[in-house]
């Protein structure tokens, strides 16, 4: 869909606009110039009268015309404030226009970024009254009262859960990346790779981890920084073999400073296929509780058809073996939206989900990421619409109400089927701290191991400064020690 907007110089409004015409339509390009036929045109006229700015918005179309205006008072003090304010009165404009023009109301209104919740705790920490906080969310960002109710539940739930969430910038948490699955997934897009005749790489891989994991944790004794959570993802962490499991739960008691009295320590086992009596017998012995086993659906069909090649029944099979080991927190991942499926498949995976009770349940919404096998092919894999996308996300919304489960943790992506958003549900007390972390972005985590991403934070500021390691097992393999010696680095400027 190429838009043209009239009356819009600065190139600098194209980025803003264009995510928000990518929640009405796939693939969008804004344009700025008459240089190319357009499919939709929208002229916008910005006004400014003292430190009031205003906007009006028409699109015309089918001998049609959708007209929007807003205005508010400006209170920058800076040029790069300024922009930011006028782009939210441009933003009201196009958001409105575009929705009287295709009759879809967006819940999150211009919001296009992952973490909602973030602004509603930046309003908490300033104190400011939750009436208001929520008023200023709807004004700002046009947010429906459904979605901030649902923002301060999942606000009130972390803060139970981490009464200190606002005090944790002393601590890090810790992300540990195993690159190794059974198969990749149609939808993936995280650093996995098939791990079948790769014995050589993986024990390459194994080495440079715990190279990691030695240096990481001198550092963290040095200092005196004590460890929040460590949750081992991937990949699939127990694609790795028992005996390799052991010798790198063994390493993280050995060198991570005061194990026994870090919060929680999850594992992904997310492929019910790499799940053995003898691995779950490894996690007991390590005091390790925490794990997901994730179904995605119940539905034969679709596991094979986004490459998982699990059973159904091997879920149901794995899932009652990690019970009957000692598992107390279990969760479990389902898929809204995935190929094929509507709302009798996503009914159906709730009944059987009902059947096992997990202590949490996260439930996804498809997302077209840029890279995946799914996107490249998107002729190949039929998705439902809107109107059912978002009826099984109620439908999710419900089941958990009725089963006593609450929310305590969304976020959002891009390209994601319905404009909807991942929400993770839980038994009250069985939340998942590390994902409380990651998604509210208090503290710093500091990601070890192939393709693991550290975000450091700054205590006073909180600016976040982003930091990967290569995604590719060769590339980590080679230099895993400078990698390590660069985080080291930006650690020591954190926590001098």
């Amino acid at each position: 869909m190429l838009i043209y907007i009239k009356g819009l110089e600065d190139e600098r409004f194209a980025r803003p606009l264009q995510l928000i015409a990518n929640l009405f339509f796939e693939e969008t390009e804004i344009r700025m110039d008459e240089g190319q036929k357009s499919e939709l045109a929208v002229a916008v006229q910005l006004r400014q009268e003292g430190k009031q700015i205003s906007a009006q918005a028409v699109l015309t179309a089918d001998d049609k015309q959708y007209q929007a205006e807003y205005g508010k008072m400006v209170t920058a003090v800076d040029e790069k404030e300024h922009f930011k304010q006028v782009k939210n009165v441009v933003s009201h404009v196009f958001l409105h226009v575009l929705q009287a023009y295709t009759g879809i109301t967006q819940k999150w209104g211009i919001l296009t970024g992952m973490r909602p919740t973030k602004l509603l705790h930046k309003q908490n920490q300033a104190g400011v009254p939750a009436e208001a906080a929520h008023r200023k969310l709807q004004e700002e960002y046009l947010i429906t009262e459904e979605k901030i109710d649902l923002m301060q539940r999942i606000l009130d739930r972390q803060l139970t859960m981490v009464p200190d969430l606002y005090k944790v910038k002393d601590e890090v948490s810790i992300y540990i990346g195993i690159p190794f699955c059974p198969t990749k997934c149609a939808y993936c897009t995280f650093p996995a790779y098939a791990i079948q005749g790769k014995q050589g790489r993986v024990a390459s891989f194994l080495s440079g981890l715990h190279y990691e994991m030695e240096q990481i944790g001198r550092w963290l004794k040095e200092k005196g920084i004590k460890i929040t959570t460590v949750y081992y993802g991937g990949g699939t962490p127990t694609a790795i073999t028992a005996e390799e499991m052991d010798e790198l739960y063994a390493l993280m008691y050995e060198v991570f400073p005061g194990v026994e009295d870090i919060r929680e320590i999850t594992v992904e086992a997310g492929r019910p296929d790499t799940i053995t009596p003898e691995k779950l017998t490894v996690l007991k012995k390590w005091n390790i509780d925490r794990i997901s086993i994730n179904p995605q659906s119940y539905t034969q069909e679709t596991l094979k058809a986004i490459g998982r090649h699990h059973t159904v029944e091997e879920t149901i099979e794995k899932y009652h073996m990690a019970r009957e080991s000692g598992m107390n927190n279990i969760n479990m991942d389902l898929i809204i939206g995935l190929p094929g499926e509507g709302t009798a498949e996503f009914a159906h995976s709730l009944a059987e989900t009902e059947k096992l009770m997990p202590e949490s349940l996260t439930v996804h919404t498809l997302s077209f990421k840029r890279a995946s096998e799914m996107t490249l092919n998107k002729e190949k894999y039929k998705v439902a619409d809107r109107t059912e996308v978002e009826a099984m996300m109620n439908m999710a919304e419900q089941w958990t109400k009725e089963h006593e489960y609450v929310p305590y943790y969304l976020y959002r992506q891009k390209n994601i089927l319905g404009n909807l958003e991942n929400v993770g549900y839980s038994k009250p007390g069985q939340e998942s701290i590390y994902n409380i972390m990651i998604m509210e972005e208090v503290q710093t985590i500091i990601g070890i191991g192939c393709g693991a991403a550290s975000k450091f934070i700054d205590r006073e500021t909180g600016k976040i400064e982003h930091f990967s390691n290569p995604k590719d097992p060769k590339t980590y393999n080679e230099r895993f020690s400078e990698y390590t010696e660069k985080k080291i680095d930006k650690l020591n400027k954190l926590f001098p």
